[in-house]
């Protein structure tokens, strides 16, 4: 019975995998509800801090962005940079919320969705620079 319930919790865990890398992907092809623009700063080294702020382009208007979790570099103190596209957002307020790494897509970006639906593909500026979400994901509001 124990290795039926951990069969159903990895079929669970594909499904939405595949789910979200499906999503990604058909949003790779079409245009963005808006986009995002990052910078701030982190120190990591072997437990990491990080914090920033940013700007949400939406409908041709400019919001202030603030974020908690998301590092842009691995390790030491950095300040970077990163540009996001933003998909699922139909209302303004569906971008507040937690968002969750679904995965590394191609050439360093990074693939987060949070519990609206919206999906944020996001890449550091810098070159050779990883965008990290720390403890699980990353928290971005509207100020």
């Amino acid at each position: 019975m124990h290795n039926v319930k951990k069969i159903a919790v990895s079929l669970l865990i594909l499904g939405v995998t595949t789910g979200f890398t499906q999503a990604a992907t058909h949003h790779h092809e079409s245009k963005p509800d808006a986009t995002l623009r990052l910078s701030g700063g982190s120190f990591a080294l072997g437990i990491g801090v990080s914090w920033g702020s940013g700007t949400l382009t939406y409908r041709g208007k400019d919001y202030p962005v603030k974020v908690k979790g998301l590092s842009v570099g691995k390790v030491g103190m950095t300040n970077s940079s990163a540009y996001g596209e933003v998909f699922n957002l139909k209302h303004l307020q569906d971008f507040n919320g937690h968002y969750n790494v679904g995965g590394a897509g191609t050439r360093g970006v990074t693939l987060m969705s949070n519990q609206a639906g919206v999906i944020v593909r996001i890449s550091s500026t810098q070159k050779g620079v990883a965008v990290n979400a720390t403890g699980g994901g990353a928290d971005m509001q509207l100020k």
